[in-house]
């Protein structure tokens, strides 16, 4: 099944449900950066709860999401725009342990660890920005995100992201969910909701289970009758980067540092953290860039 994003609404209008399934990208972004499965399992659900935040934008809109955690982990960052594209990475990919937690899965929690920050910057164009940031509360990155919705956006909501791997560190399964309550959701609404939650099973074992978004979201909302589809999105795992966009990078380094890289190093050799992509220069192309640059 291709990975894709469904964005619905339920109970009349009073609940917004998305659900997503991601496992192409998540196995993409593993393989790219060859994360361990404590690094994968918190790299794609930082991703998966990025897509839902950037799925919630305006048009054109994009979104940059940074978990900053005191774990061994550290920072994860992950980007994500209206139209279901998304990458992410963390800096240190190569983060596991053989010991499970409590409830039998990766502990992402110890990867990620307990204290630090979630910070969320929407890039509203023309040059603006907005940023909204909290602490981490739990380092499960889907109740860190669940507490930035209702601290920074006053958005009642809950967020389950999960990701599966196979023994040999490739992905099995991966998607989330977020549901929100909006304005007008009455106390009989809330409370069905929390018993549709609790029951549900892990989002991971769902999808891996074969169960699409709309599957998710009927369980969610109590049965397919209580759903309105509003749209589907294809996901995918698409980075940005390009060489005129490190060429910029290297003008803005200024000409004494562009120099040094010419007589020093004869060429430069970049590297996108998102994706991994090389962008060679050569010197004549880094003389270039210096003359531009002067």
């Amino acid at each position: 099944m291709s990975d894709y994003l469904v964005k619905a609404l339920a109970y009349n209008g009073y609940v917004r449900i998305y659900a997503a399934v991601t496992t192409e990208t998540i196995r993409e972004a593993q393989e790219r950066h060859d994360t361990w499965p404590v690094a994968s399992a918190a790299l794609g659900r930082t991703m998966t709860s990025t897509l839902f935040l950037g799925a919630m934008q305006k048009e054109n809109q994009k979104i940059t999401t940074k978990v900053e955690g005191n774990g061994p982990i550290g920072t994860i960052i992950a980007d994500g725009d209206t139209e279901g594209t998304i990458r992410g990475y963390v800096m240190n990919p190569h983060v596991n342990f053989e010991e499970l937690n409590s409830a039998h899965k990766l502990d992402v929690r110890r990867g990620v660890g307990t204290e630090g920050t979630l910070s969320v910057v929407k890039d509203l164009g023309f040059g603006e920005n907005f940023t909204g940031q909290v602490p981490i509360v739990s380092g499960e990155i889907g109740e860190d995100f669940t507490y930035y919705l209702a601290n920074s956006e006053q958005i009642n909501s809950s967020v389950g992201v999960g990701v599966l791997v196979n023994p040999d560190t490739s992905i099995r399964a991966a998607g989330g969910f977020m549901v929100q309550l909006l304005p007008g959701a009455d106390e009989a609404i809330i409370e069905e909701i929390e018993r549709n939650l609790a029951s549900c099973p892990t989002v991971s074992r769902m999808i891996d289970s074969g169960e699409t978004p709309e599957d998710i979201i009927a369980r969610l909302a109590g049965g397919k009758e209580n759903v309105q589809i509003l749209e589907k999105l294809p996901v995918k795992f698409e980075c940005n980067c390009s060489k005129e966009r490190f060429k910029t990078a290297i003008q803005s380094l200024g000409k004494d540092e562009i120099r040094a890289m010419i007589t020093e190093d004869h060429g430069a050799d970049t590297e996108c953290h998102f994706c991994r992509r090389h962008y060679e220069f050569s010197e004549s192309d880094l003389e270039e860039i210096y003359q531009e640059a002067k």
